[in-house]
């Protein structure tokens, strides 16, 4: 049936971006220095305690460092409209565009559910994807934080 807005009339748009979120808990040894395991069987008990520590030791998007910029910034021209999907395995996020808003925003991923309005920031529980609609108005280098 497609998107909706708060009113029930059908949202359109140009594109789709997907960030994924994710959290790495890598033990460190007694100086502070990432441990290397020659198995991951063996890394399992440092792991399992680094992870009840519930700090990562690495946030990225989308699987790695430098995922989202430089030649694999996402990109948009003045006057299209993109749906972007973030999802957090983890812990609860809050995405933010700098320099926009989310016109239209599912924090949850409740397509069925009205959308929120004009959000710059919304929350997005952890084990969640939510969604924002955004048309860009203006040229510009826009942050997704």
């Amino acid at each position: 049936d497609g998107l909706k807005d708060h009113q029930g009339k059908a949202l359109k748009y140009d594109k789709v971006f997907y960030v994924g979120e994710q959290d790495f808990y890598v033990p460190r040894d007694e100086n502070g220095k990432y441990k290397r395991y020659a198995s991951v069987g063996e890394s399992h008990e440092d792991v399992v305690k680094a992870m009840r520590t519930l700090i990562p030791t690495h946030v990225v998007f989308n699987g790695k460092v430098g995922a989202l910029t430089g030649k694999n910034a996402l990109t948009a021209k003045v006057g299209e409209t993109v749906l972007v999907v973030h999802s957090q395995a983890n812990r609860d996020t809050r995405p933010h565009l700098i320099g926009g808003h989310g016109d239209y925003v599912w924090a949850t991923g409740k397509f069925r559910n009205p959308p929120e309005r004009d959000l710059e920031t919304w929350f997005i529980p952890g084990g969640c994807a939510g969604a924002a609609l955004y048309t860009f108005l203006q040229p510009g280098i826009y942050a997704y934080v």
